[in-house]
């Protein structure tokens, strides 16, 4: 039995789950910069940060080559992994309830893939229209791009079912990335391409300050339009004619998120490639936690994506140390037989969706 807001009764309280999620985070970012070939303690991790925010307030008796560590090195990584959980697992939840299916995730929908030809173009391809925002510029039309086609492609009338939505991301997803693969084979300069090979992986190394005010800025859009849409994609998980009849016009508002989703998509596939099923997992764990109220799920969907991208960051740097492994992996390690788990779930269910 459910509310009107979608909560089912014996969910765990909010409150108590934000504030559980808010307090592991900084832990699990704490974990994320300490932690690595070198490792740096707890309390001088914290008198570092506490030094650069405030210089003065702690005596700086530190090895510099641990500043280094900390500061240039290891927090915009950390800092990255939580902006790119937070928004992966934001895109999920409202490409769920946009496309009226439990399993789209932006990998899932070749989203992933638009923004990844659109990436391969700048980096192979030299185009470079937008100067030093081209990489992203064209990862996020790449991306909407793919999300367009996509949804055109499933809808049938008025209707849009599963099969069709995810044979039509499939099929979008792979000739997106059978065109990048063809790019970089014709590339002239090896270098390149073994680079572009393993960034289309996914993976946080080598980030740098420089990246994350526009990650910042593309998460942040997102997730406030998410914010700002939760009525409405409350409405819209009824059934399109009911939202309809409630006076919510379906199609704008769908082209809307897709732009922000997209935005979002596209700028963290620029800097730090494909990234699949955190979008998935998330927001469906959410639910779980917190019921399927959009002004519940979402807050705690972006914090466990946040932290979750943070520690398979750091179990990517660590496991197979010196070798890191790319974070892609590990994700679809998690993310595939969390999968499996969600379609035997619903087929035991006897759910029919479209």
């Amino acid at each position: 039995m459910r509310t009107a807001t979608g909560r089912r009764p014996g969910l765990l309280p909010l409150p108590l789950v934000l504030g559980l999620l808010a307090g592991a985070l900084p832990v699990a970012a704490t974990f994320g910069v300490i932690v690595g070939s070198v490792d740096v303690s707890f309390a001088d991790t914290w008198r570092i940060t506490a030094h650069r925010l405030l210089p003065g307030l702690v005596e700086p008796d530190w090895p510099r080559a641990h500043e280094a560590i900390v500061v240039t090195a290891r927090a915009p990584r950390v800092l990255l992994a939580a902006m790119t959980g937070a928004g992966l697992a934001g895109v999920g939840a409202v490409l769920q309830t946009l496309v009226r299916n439990p399993l789209a995730d932006p990998l899932l929908l070749g989203i992933s893939s638009g923004a990844t030809l659109g990436a391969v173009l700048v980096v192979i391809g030299g185009v470079t229209l937008f100067g030093a925002y081209s990489m992203p510029a064209a990862a996020f039309l790449g991306a909407l791009g793919t999300l367009v086609a996509v949804y055109l492609l499933a809808r049938t009338g008025r209707r849009m079912t599963v099969t069709r939505l995810i044979l039509s991301g499939v099929v979008v997803g792979q000739v997106c990335s059978a065109m990048a693969s063809l790019m970089i084979m014709m590339s002239g300069d090896p270098h390149a391409s073994r680079a572009v090979q393993r960034w289309t992986l996914g993976g946080l190394g080598g980030t740098t300050w420089e990246d994350l005010p526009l990650a910042a800025v593309a998460v942040g859009v997102g997730l406030l339009a998410t914010a700002a849409a939760t009525p409405a994609l409350n409405v819209l998980q009824l059934g399109e004619e009911m939202a309809h009849g409630m006076g919510l016009r379906v199609h704008r508002f769908r082209a809307l998120m897709f732009v922000a989703t997209s935005l979002a998509t596209g700028v963290l596939v620029a800097l730090s490639g494909p990234i699949g099923f955190v979008g998935l997992m998330m927001p469906h764990i959410a639910r779980l936690l917190v019921g399927t109220d959009h002004r519940r799920a979402v807050p705690v969907a972006v914090l466990l994506g946040a932290s979750f991208m943070v520690m398979a960051d750091l179990a990517a740097r660590t496991l197979a140390a010196p070798q890191e492994i790319p974070v892609g992996i590990l994700t679809a390690l998690c993310g595939a037989p969390f999968f499996l788990w969600l379609m035997r779930r619903d087929a035991r269910a006897g759910k029919t969706m479209g």
